[in-house]
């Protein structure tokens, strides 16, 4: 490996907050959520990371086939379900969880053959408004599947809108339409909670409503919560992204950096080029001031991200030389950090790291 850009995953910290996520809800089962190649950090090192995982969870067959064909034992839920009827052999052959929102694919298992066991988790749709049975039609799809010789049994599902947001009433308000929708029907096995309703609403995992939470964003250390607490403090940064110091110029006042003039130096500037840019998936729309580390000083971006390089602010780091660790997010500057920068998240710096960058796995 020759071009510097890295992305070191700590596997050790990746355990530390699923044990942050169990610790939550000790009734609950905790399904570690992988799709999207583990928000891009690597889903069959990770899983195979993870032994104690209670199941794992996936937005699509192919992505459960990797990880089966990986040699992972343990459930596989697709969050999304089946696209089209003819998975459904693969998941019978394969043992997968599948969830079920619509009533094409409730009549598509109607159809498999008598003999099939279907794990269902039927999705309530209790105001995201996405995917899954309105609350009026959601029985009449609950006592049609429990009916059914194929389905082995049904978890009650649901999705939370705005549990990061602590100052918004949605989250309740959600959780009481499932009570009122569910008091009725014989499955009382459930699965409410993503990762922000794991640290912050434990209502939504109470005994009441034990089976599986659905920890995603938090297995990877950034806290999704608009306010931290206890729980999510305690999270560790399982990716860092580097680089390094290519070249490094003097740039007097009131010249500019970078493409299209946006920075223009307000004093004599010394200016580090860093070997990462868009094509790595940093940020093109980071802001000028966007927050790197160099040699433990926390310095910033100045001027226009560029495809495979961008520039940052040494002036107040004389050590600083060719050759010199960038940390352009990490445990030392947080993606939390670099994503309000950028009018982001953190999963979108996450998933967009692209092929080129060289993953190094640390345990």
């Amino acid at each position: 490996m020759a071009r510097p850009t890295k992305a070191s995953i700590d596997l050790a910290a990746f355990r530390h907050n699923y044990r942050v996520a169990k610790a939550q809800s000790p009734n609950s089962q905790a399904v570690a959520i992988i799709k999207a190649d583990a928000y891009g950090h690597g889903a069959v090192k990770l899983a195979h990371a993870l032994q104690e995982a209670d199941a794992f969870g996936v937005a699509c067959i192919e992505e459960a086939i990797e990880l089966r064909e990986s040699g992972i034992k343990q459930p596989i839920l697709l969050l999304e379900g089946f696209f089209e009827e003819s998975e459904l052999e693969l998941i019978q052959q394969h043992n997968f969880w599948t969830a079920v929102h619509s009533q094409a694919q409730i009549e598509a298992i109607k159809r498999q053959p008598q003999s099939s066991q279907f794990k269902i988790w039927l999705k309530l749709d209790s105001g995201m408004h996405r995917l899954g049975f309105s609350p009026q039609d959601y029985p009449a799809a609950f006592e049609q599947l429990n009916a059914l010789p194929q389905v082995d049994n049904i978890v009650h599902m649901t999705h939370f809108a705005c549990a990061d947001e602590l100052d918004k009433s949605m989250t309740q308000s959600q959780l009481e339409l499932c009570i009122s929708t569910l008091e009725k029907l014989d499955s009382k096995t459930s699965s409410f909670a993503n990762s922000s309703a794991t640290l912050a609403h434990p209502s939504t995992h109470s005994e009441q409503f034990k089976g599986y939470t659905r920890p995603g964003i938090l297995l990877y250390g950034a806290d999704p919560l608009s306010h931290p607490n206890s729980a999510s403090e305690q999270l560790i940064p399982v990716m860092t992204l580097t680089s390094k110091i290519i070249a490094i110029r003097e740039v007097k006042a009131q010249e500019s950096v970078g493409y299209g003039e946006r920075y223009r130096c307000e004093r004599d500037m010394k200016i580090g080029t860093v070997a990462i840019g868009y094509a790595d998936g940093y940020p093109r729309h980071a802001k000028d001031g966007t927050p790197v580390m160099v040699n433990g000083v926390r310095t910033q971006l100045v001027g226009r991200v560029s495809m495979d390089m961008l520039t940052i602010d040494l002036t107040d780091i004389p050590n600083a030389e060719i050759g010199s660790t960038v940390e352009l997010w990490g445990k030392n500057v947080k993606a939390a950090e670099v994503a309000d920068c950028c009018d982001t998240i953190p999963y979108t710096l996450f998933t967009g790291i692209t092929r080129r960058v060289h993953k190094e796995y640390i345990d």
